[in-house]
């Protein structure tokens, strides 16, 4: 895509400096995207410094140097272009005729090449319109031929979130939805006047002295439920307790007996 801007004096001429500013900026982004910009204007100085210097390529056609400005203009002219040592481009400016231009344009580098005077040709289209035929070999011919030709309706951000924010929602209005007093399941034939008689609790075994011992030096009965190697950890310690605590009260036991019959 390029843009020209004829008669580019009008443009800026009594231009407020926002608009300048504004230009400039639209100027150096674009060349990042492949647009080209062209200002078309009879004199170089008619574009500000600050445009000018954005731009890359140089058409320059023939400036006559008759007043002190157009000297200016002309020397601005040539010292903004690359230089040739076989060109004087200076006196190259005030000698060009019809179709003839200086040229500078930029490399597959990015950099300006070395200006060269040139000869313009014409253009090489025709005048008046095409007919169906040459208009149809154009198309086929085109490196991008086939890839528009099919019709495709692709659905929109838009369209994509508001089918998944419609389905979210059904999903939720049916999760939500109550269930009827008819569709509950029956559990049983009981009557609902008879209440189950009540579970006694299983009584707790009796537990000996020495198992109270061992307890109390294994840390006592659990009282909460733990995981699974917790309960292997406390079973294993209340058993070392237990077992423990025998042989002290037989010890001791033993002791007190042992010496009441000496």
């Amino acid at each position: 895509m390029v843009f020209f801007f004829d008669e580019a004096h009008l443009l800026f001429n009594d231009a407020p400096k926002v608009l300048l500013e504004r230009i400039e900026l639209v100027v150096r982004l674009v060349r990042s995207k492949g647009v080209g910009v062209y200002f078309v204007t009879q004199n170089p100085l008619d574009i500000p410094d600050t445009v000018l210097a954005q731009l890359g390529n140089r058409v320059q056609h023939a400036l006559r140097a008759f007043t002190p400005r157009d000297q200016k203009a002309v020397k601005s002219a040539a010292e903004t272009m690359r230089s040739n040592p076989g060109l004087d481009i200076g006196a190259a400016i005030t000698e060009l005729a019809v179709g003839e231009a200086l040229v500078s344009l930029m490399d597959e580098k990015g950099r300006p090449s070395v200006t060269q005077r040139v000869f313009v040709l014409p253009p090489g289209s025709q005048i008046g319109p095409i007919n169906q035929a040459q208009r149809q070999a154009l198309l086929d011919s085109s490196i991008i031929a086939g890839v528009y030709e099919k019709h495709v309706d692709r659905d929109s951000a838009y369209e994509s979130i508001k089918g998944r924010t419609d389905s979210r929602l059904t999903e939720a209005a049916q999760r939500s939805a109550p269930v009827p007093p008819d569709a509950t399941p029956q559990t049983g034939s009981r009557s609902p006047s008879r209440s189950a008689p009540p579970v006694e609790a299983p009584a707790a075994p009796e537990r000996s002295i020495l198992d109270s011992i061992g307890d109390l030096l294994g840390g006592g009965p659990r009282r909460t439920r733990a995981s699974a190697g917790e309960q292997m950890i406390k079973s294993a310690a209340s058993s070392i307790g237990r077992e423990v605590g025998r042989q002290v009260i037989r010890g001791v036991l033993g002791s007190i007996f042992g010496g009441s019959r000496r």
